[in-house]
């Protein structure tokens, strides 16, 4: 299989990791040679709980009996789409009451985007530097690394940056604004929150000039910072959401959320404003109901707060300067690029699952289910806690 992997299939990047994958269940997964890997990657956040939950698959299996594929998005009334985007609905505040389903957080992200230049009538953008939104090329054009990038330019004009937190350059959303997106928490930068009410601020700056704050909670969103959506944290009510990856327990989703008024603009002049084949797939929004029922359902999201205590009660150590983020969106930020880099590897040899984040590279990313047990997060920072000492005796 790796043979064939490394053959026939287009990489992503220099040297993937390349585990064999057998089967993965509960907060586990497993290699063709049976060995065993804790999980605390969570598909980068996007199985919220954990593997093959049996209510997840019970829904697809169910609605695969029903249907799958049956026409294009927004067209035929069906239930899993009603199901879905109104429960959704029903658990965000009232101006945030109509759902665009989508493939992909990146769809929803370029969905938003065609949005809010359509309803305000403007075409300027501004996004914060280091942000990540997607990898298309209308989702890269508000991302603010350049090293992403860079080879890909001319990517869509008129956009603007701003450094997350920076409450000088609020000053920067003008009446030429069409839309400020910001990560409720920066994800590739190094998991950052947002201080001294800064998102408040930027929504009031907007709301003066008249320009939509765009919010994407692809990572922060559906539990995983004790809330069902991050911005709930902040004392912010944005005039976008854009969500994805944990929405569909695994399954492939995204989805941007606004009120009524401003997502009818997409209807008319032109009709068909935005339009996707699969967006809302039935199999997929089964799945998506599924995980947030069990999720509203459960006290999952309100411990994701005391997991994170106990999380960094554990991940104590001269190599570890800080860690950031909140509830199970976190990052051990240790000393140097290369002590970041020998513990994830150290650490799935010793059979845990860690990650990189994209822009800050003394990151150790920890987004591992929200059915995560307190027996497992022990014993995995446990593992984390060896991996570190291993390099502290050689330095």
């Amino acid at each position: 299989m790796k043979k064939d992997f490394f053959k026939y299939q287009a990489q992503t990047s220099p040297h993937p990791l390349a585990l064999e994958i057998s089967h993965a269940k509960g907060n586990y997964v497993y290699d063709v040679h049976g060995k065993e890997y804790l999980d605390f990657i969570a598909g980068v956040s996007a199985n919220t709980l954990g593997h093959n939950h049996p209510k997840i698959s019970q829904a697809i299996k169910d609605q695969v009996d029903k249907y799958t594929h049956v026409m294009v998005y927004g067209e035929f009334i069906q239930q899993p789409q009603i199901d879905l985007t109104k429960l959704l609905a029903e658990n965000l505040p009232k101006t945030l009451e109509t759902v665009y389903l989508t493939n992909s957080g990146t769809e929803a992200t370029e969905g938003a985007i065609k949005l809010a230049k359509r309803f305000t009538g403007r075409s300027e953008i501004i996004a914060a530097k280091n942000g990540y939104h997607g990898n298309t090329q209308g989702a890269m054009s508000v991302c603010g690394a350049e090293q992403q990038n860079s080879a890909f330019r001319p990517l869509i004009p008129g956009v603007k940056f701003i450094t997350f937190n920076k409450i000088a350059d609020i000053d920067k959303i003008t009446n030429s604004t069409a839309a400020v997106i910001l990560e409720t928490i920066q994800g590739g930068a190094g998991f950052i929150e947002p201080t001294n009410n800064y998102l408040k601020k930027v929504k009031d700056k907007c709301d003066e000039v008249g320009a939509l704050l765009i919010l994407d909670e692809i990572q922060s969103g559906i539990g995983r910072t004790g809330k069902l959506f991050g911005f709930e944290n902040y004392h912010v009510i944005p005039h976008i959401i854009v969500a994805g990856k944990g929405l569909g327990g695994g399954m492939p989703i995204g989805a941007f959320i606004s009120s009524h008024e401003i997502m009818s603009c997409l209807k008319q002049l032109p009709k068909l404003g935005h339009i996707t084949t699969f967006g809302g797939h039935p199999v997929i929004a089964a799945a998506a109901n599924a995980t947030l029922l069990e999720l509203l359902n459960s006290n999952l999201i309100e411990e994701t707060l005391q997991k994170e205590i106990l999380i960094r009660k554990l991940l104590v150590h001269p190599l570890i300067t800080e860690i950031k983020g909140k509830g199970l969106m976190l990052a051990a930020i240790v000393e140097t690029d290369e002590i970041a880099s020998k513990v994830i590897l150290n650490c799935i040899d010793k059979g845990l699952l860690l990650f990189w984040l994209l822009f800050e590279g003394k990151a150790i990313r920890i987004t591992p289910p929200l059915t995560i047990s307190e027996d497992e997060i022990f014993k995995g920072c446990t593992i984390i806690i060896e991996a570190l000492n291993d390099i502290l005796a050689k330095y």
